[in-house]
């Protein structure tokens, strides 16, 4: 019996160390420095959208069935969304040759 779980020990150790590690560092080098989407959850009509160098940016607005909802170029850090409807939608921003994906509940 002892052997059986030796052998079962050593089956789980080696499949455990053959997984592919995730270097979560890379993962981020084509996301945006210092993003922020406020206020999260919105309650008006007006959200902030920041970056560490706020230059132009390509905000698209998706619903959660993946159509695009709406889009603007921003210059500056506030963007209407009046004609968006209660629910939840994902922000992709683009900055220069970076993106970043977030959640956006509007209530």
């Amino acid at each position: 019996m002892k052997k059986i779980y030796f052998l079962l020990l050593m089956v789980l150790s080696v499949g455990i160390y053959a997984q592919d590690n995730i270097d979560i560092n890379n993962l981020r080098k084509d996301e945006i420095a210092g993003f922020k989407l406020y206020p999260n959850p919105a309650f008006a009509d007006v959200i902030y959208v920041t970056t560490e160098k706020n230059n132009l940016k390509e905000v698209s607005i998706y619903d959660v069935f993946g159509e695009l909802v709406l889009t603007d170029r921003l210059s500056s850090k506030a963007m209407n969304i009046s004609r968006l409807s209660s629910g939840v939608y994902v922000v992709q921003v683009k900055e220069n040759d970076k993106s970043i994906t977030r959640k956006l509940v509007v209530k």
